[in-house]
């Protein structure tokens, strides 16, 4: 970078004005048009003009405005006016593509991502091969009736992403966990290479119920473990009785007890007194 001096371009380096203009034109408010920084010669009779830039969020940016003249002229003509990052200025993250920007869970309802005929995650699939037994091995048990299926790359990338996700070992669930889930009742294991290590979680009452988990994950919901009994911290009080309060309570008569047979009365002896009649003697 060279400043223009009156040996290489005064009438281009003394347009200050000019461009101070044009920068004020441009922006938002003309407040947010600085000091002049200085000129840059971009060329023969080319010359761009410097001002700091003041608007919020634009720290160390410059309104650039080039000027111009014609040979022998003595006007200064606006080529271009731009806003430009300088030294120290804030810059955004570098562009990515699409591919590489999307984040789980970026994708919405409705959202459809671009097709890619060369995804490394996926494979082509069987294609019938009219042979009976190996299409239906194929088909019917392997599921592999489909344009393409994943690679030994897609499976490998998927495992490592669930495996180091949060149904892994190392969450703070399975580290809390006194049971992994393989040797719960509730794990029901995937089918094909994947099935070596995950499985998904059926218990409705786990915070994993309907995910892929790993067999060495854990929760809290373990079909064999238990709480260990405690007592309460709020222990029931004592009944209150209402003394002044009479409540009447039926109750059935108990069954009384057959009477036992009266003993038969003894007969009774009586005295059988022998009265002697008093009769005159007739012998008297």
């Amino acid at each position: 970078m060279a400043a223009a001096t009156k040996t290489k371009d005064a009438v281009l380096g003394s347009a200050v004005d000019l461009a101070r203009e044009v920068a004020i034109e441009i922006a938002l408010d003309p407040s947010d048009v600085g000091e002049h920084l200085g000129v840059v010669v971009e060329g023969e009779r080319l010359v761009s003009h410097r001002f700091a830039c003041l608007a919020k969020g634009y720290r160390g940016w410059e309104w650039t405005v080039t000027v111009a003249r014609v040979p022998r002229g003595r006007t200064a003509t606006v080529c271009e006016a731009e806003l430009l990052p300088g030294d120290d200025a804030i810059l955004g993250n570098a562009w990515l593509p699409w591919s590489e920007r999307l984040q789980p869970g970026d994708i919405g309802p409705g959202d459809v991502l671009p097709f890619r005929a060369d995804d490394p995650r996926l494979e082509p699939g069987w294609t019938p091969s009219g042979d009976p037994e190996l299409d239906e091995v194929a088909i019917d048990e392997l599921a592999l009736a489909r344009v393409r299926v994943l690679s030994p790359q897609g499976i490998d990338e998927a495992a490592e992403r669930w495996y180091r996700g949060s149904r892994g070992p190392t969450s703070a669930g399975a580290l809390a966990s006194a049971a992994a889930c393989q040797t719960c009742g509730f794990l029901v294991p995937l089918q094909g290479p994947l099935g070596n290590l995950f499985g998904v979680c059926v218990n409705e009452w786990s915070p994993d119920d309907g995910r892929v988990v790993s067999y060495d994950h854990g929760c809290g919901a373990h079909s064999e473990t238990d709480v260990e009994p405690a007592a309460s911290d709020w222990p029931a009080p004592d009944p209150l009785i209402d003394e002044t309060r009479v409540e009447l309570v039926d109750v059935p008569a108990a069954a009384q007890p057959a009477p036992e047979p009266a003993p038969e009365p003894e007969p009774v002896v009586e005295d059988v007194v022998e009265a002697t009649e008093t009769s005159p003697d007739p012998e008297r």
